[in-house]
């Protein structure tokens, strides 16, 4: 099964970015979605669905609010999910 975790862009560098899930922050591949939008603007402070380093699409906050809630919920009753949310640290 293959899982994207929305994360929230902190930092561009290139088509690198530094993204922020659950207040662990990921290095991330912008290369899929580009580092600006289609007006050209930054995507920093977008929020992305992240998978193994690569943005692999670009969501809107509600829906990335609503996922992430959905994946916490998970976490009760799945901890394997953690690693998904906080890094495989925890």
């Amino acid at each position: 099964m293959c899982i994207g975790v929305p994360g929230q862009i902190q930092s561009i560098e290139g088509h690198q970015a530094k993204v922020e899930v659950c207040g662990v922050l990921r290095d991330v591949d912008l290369t899929l979605v580009g580092n600006v939008d289609e007006q050209g603007h930054s995507r920093l402070g977008q929020w992305v669905l992240v998978h193994v380093g690569f943005a692999m699409s670009m969501i809107d906050e509600e829906e990335a609010r609503d996922t992430l809630a959905a994946l916490q919920n998970m976490f009760e009753v799945e901890p394997d999910v953690g690693a998904l949310l906080f890094g495989e640290e925890r």
